[in-house]
């Protein structure tokens, strides 16, 4: 495969040189150095082409922007974080605000999460509440109408987001699990973008849920639609309905986003197999269960317990947890969702959830 460079031999050797110059010492050093030569490459290339000022202005300040959001989270990434999103438009008196003061608090203080929300007013605000200032995350939007983060997020907690998609990219990276409450346009793209990752396999499977205060009806209106108008003219699979849980009942929710993480540790790719790494060794007989019932969300081949690959020895991937193999075909996203439910249900009660 070529490198990709610029393809002048004497520049492209000076960015190199400059690479290993100016990351020389730094914690990690050597590691992915290849790869900052390529982003080096990229802003260069974009110079050649002549690009317009308000693009490179747009990739500038996205990159500055990932770049801060990626330093900030790096010391907490062993946390376990819920994103909660709901409309900032939620008075302090509506039942949804308190559900959502209860639900975070519920689980910051019974599971030990911390909580990650838009730092804005309404709901966000209710979720930071109930976290506490020392269990919350705050990523802003600078709106020209909310302008600053609420009082439950401290500044040593918070990013600043010039545009909506490095912001949306910090929530999905970031966070272990989503809970959505009601909301307008943000909160409907936020659940669509959500569900779209996950139902094509550009996310990890994370567990999402849908909550509101009893009597609200507006995510029931939602399912409604989705059942009626969606999975009723053919454009979403049955089984994609798996990927989300609609509750007002917030040990129900509690549950639903701490037991996923029971057994099931993370997930990636080796070449054409997924790896789904476990807290708990599958016995002969799990992995047969598991053949036998999920058989048809495999391209070939059966699900089998395996080591760590080779990769992942190499990339100090979880090297010591359990794990299966399994050649998915990369489209039943609910089934599989139903697959890590049923290894979860395999796990003795109760156990940490380390990230």
């Amino acid at each position: 495969m070529a490198g990709y460079d610029l393809g002048d031999p004497d520049i492209d050797a000076r960015i190199r040189d400059l690479v290993a110059d100016a990351v020389a010492g730094a914690p990690g050093d050597g590691d992915g150095h290849e790869l900052v030569a390529e982003m080096i490459v990229t802003a260069l290339k974009l110079g050649r082409d002549r690009a317009d000022r308000g693009d490179l202005k747009l990739a500038n300040a996205a990159l500055k922007e990932m770049r801060y959001s990626f330093l900030k989270f790096a010391p907490h990434r062993a946390m376990r974080k819920v994103t909660i999103f709901g409309s900032a438009r939620t008075p302090a008196g509506d039942p949804n605000y308190h559900k959502a003061v209860e639900f975070a608090r519920a689980i910051v203080e019974g599971r030990g999460w911390v909580v990650m929300t838009g730092a804005g007013p309404g709901i966000m605000e209710a979720g930071n509440e109930g976290a506490g200032v020392h269990n919350s995350f705050g990523v802003n939007i600078r709106l020209p109408f909310e302008a600053t983060a609420n009082p439950f997020v401290h500044e040593s907690r918070l990013v600043n987001y010039k545009y909506f998609f490095t912001r949306k990219l910090t929530f999905m990276k970031e966070s272990h699990a989503f809970v959505l409450f009601p909301g307008g346009f943000g909160t409907l793209d936020e659940a669509f973008e959500l569900l779209t990752l996950v139902q094509t396999g550009k996310s990890d499977l994370h567990p999402i849920v849908l909550m509101e205060a009893e009597g609200t009806g507006y995510w029931e209106g939602w399912l409604e639609f989705v059942r009626s108008k969606v999975l009723g003219h053919g454009m979403i699979a049955p089984a994609d309905l798996d990927l989300f849980t609609l509750t007002s009942d917030v040990g129900q929710a509690v549950d639903e986003i701490c037991d996923f993480y029971r057994n099931y540790h993370s997930q990636r790719f080796v070449g054409d197999r997924l790896i789904l790494r476990l807290m708990h060794e599958p016995t002969v007989a799990d992995v047969a269960m598991l053949n036998e019932r999920y058989g048809d969300l495999l391209a070939s081949g059966e699900i089998e317990a395996v080591p760590a690959t080779r990769v992942e020895v190499e990339d100090g991937d979880h090297p010591d947890l359990p794990r299966l193999r399994l050649h998915f075909d990369r489209r039943s996203l609910g089934r599989l969702r139903a697959m890590i439910d049923d290894l979860n249900a395999l796990a003795p009660p109760g156990g940490p959830t380390p990230a």
